[in-house]
């Protein structure tokens, strides 16, 4: 018997004959990511850890601009396209071989956006128009498969047809102008114009679709929704991982193993430990379960959030590169490189969390004291303070938030869960 209605699993053994797309339950028990969606977020890797390399590149080298424009533009695209791929799947998600092919044909956009990264910086570098016609066609390729799903769905989802068709119509628009940019090949203040405008036709798009029709929003599942953002917040960390490891080496490519490459190796782990820690702090499906209507605010925040982490993976590679003497920025830069995407990471964070759940004082004087001290790393670097050990200083930061927040945080996390629960159920 082939499965063909709205509480279909992926997990059914026949799932992967041809289902009806007629969309999931919001409250279906024992909801989680499928083998597909882990596979999917794979390809991300590689495109993160590109733009990375090239933001590392440009910062070590003073070139802020172009370390700016190109890492926002690679990570903005592998973000939004991965946004928009997790909300279908959490609302629609059949598991056949149609939505697997699909998926198949978004991961191969994923990797020639990734194969066009390069380009991009070095066209920005060199002044004139930003090279993105590999990067483009990647965005594209990945938007029309998503296109493609949407349409699916309005065709099988009577419930959901016009939402379903406003987000295809919204991505249907948005790359005929991704394209005509392309074909243009405009100089690179006017491209990064039409780019903006662009971003901001894609952010539209779903709210549009969502609020403006009288038809109920998609189904997706919340619990789900937070684990799929927390998997691309670990992938994501990874490049802290990867960014700490290549500072060691430097250290030992030039110094051998002594205290200064424990010291390190320890501060780059506890930054990436200690954002983990704060970003998985809170129980973010319960409190999505219970206001639905944040999604908007809580996803779109995320944006920052993702960017903010693997910019602080690329900071730990200048720091790398400094150690390895082919860095040219002085060393109060290369603790900025790790500091100031830092600090976003945490502001971001306390502002997702005050926005979903409530305001906390509690967590703004956290962030706050954090901040200072990561301005404190900086200074001393300035003040002749060895980058390594300035690092050290920059890492009590995030690690005195996680110490405090478990002592006295997480009864005010705790109450105003219940608050809010109870003023769902009033």
């Amino acid at each position: 018997m082939i499965a063909t209605d709205a509480e279909s699993s992926p997990r059914n053994p026949l799932a992967h004959r041809l289902t009806r797309m007629t969309g999931r339950r919001h409250d279906e028990e024992g909801r989680t990511a499928t083998d597909l969606e882990l596979f999917f977020d794979l390809t991300f890797v590689v495109a993160f850890s590109l733009a990375g390399t090239e933001l590392a590149h440009y910062l070590a080298e003073g070139d802020y601009t172009t370390a700016l424009i190109g890492f926002l533009f690679a990570t903005f695209a592998s973000i939004w396209a991965w946004i928009n791929f997790t909300w279908f799947a959490s609302a629609f998600d059949t598991d056949d071989w149609v939505f697997r092919v699909i998926t198949m044909l978004q991961m191969g956009g994923v990797l020639i956006l990734a194969l066009g990264i390069e380009p991009v910086f070095t066209s920005v570098a060199e002044g004139r128009t930003i090279d993105n016609r590999i990067a483009v066609l990647g965005y594209v390729v990945m938007r029309v498969a998503m296109m493609f799903q949407w349409i699916r769905a309005a065709l099988q989802s009577p419930q959901y047809r016009r939402t379903c068709l406003t987000y295809a119509a919204a991505i249907l628009i948005a790359q005929v102008g991704w394209v005509v940019l392309i074909v243009l090949e405009m100089e690179l203040v006017p491209t990064l114009i039409a780019t903006l405008g662009l971003v901001v036709l894609e952010l539209a798009g779903p709210f549009v679709a969502e609020t403006r029709n009288a038809e109920p929003a998609t189904p997706w599942h919340p619990h789900h929704i937070a684990e799929r953002y927390g998997l691309l917040a670990i992938i994501t960390l990874g490049e802290g991982i990867v960014g700490t490891v290549v500072a060691l080496q430097a250290v030992i490519h030039t110094q051998g193993w002594d205290v200064q490459t424990a010291v390190l190796g320890l501060a780059g782990v506890a930054i990436t430990f200690a954002m983990w820690w704060i970003y998985f702090a809170v129980p973010t499906g319960d409190a999505l379960e219970a206001r639905r209507e944040k999604c908007f605010g809580w996803g779109y925040s995320h944006i920052v959030v993702f960017i903010a982490i693997a910019a602080v993976g690329a900071g730990l590679h200048v720091a790398a590169l400094y150690l390895e003497h082919e860095a040219t920025v002085s060393p109060a830069v290369v603790v900025a490189c790790v500091t100031v995407p830092l600090g976003i990471y945490l502001v971001a964070v306390t502002g997702t969390y005050s926005y979903l759940v409530e305001f906390d004082v509690l967590n703004v004087l956290l962030t706050a004291g954090a901040v200072a001290v990561m301005v404190a790393s900086v200074l001393l670097a300035a003040a002749g303070v060895g980058v390594v050990y300035a690092l050290v200083v920059a890492a009590i930061a995030p690690v005195g938030v996680v110490i405090l927040d478990e002592v006295v945080g997480t009864g005010h996390r705790a109450v105003a869960l219940d608050r809010l629960r109870a003023r769902v159920a009033e």
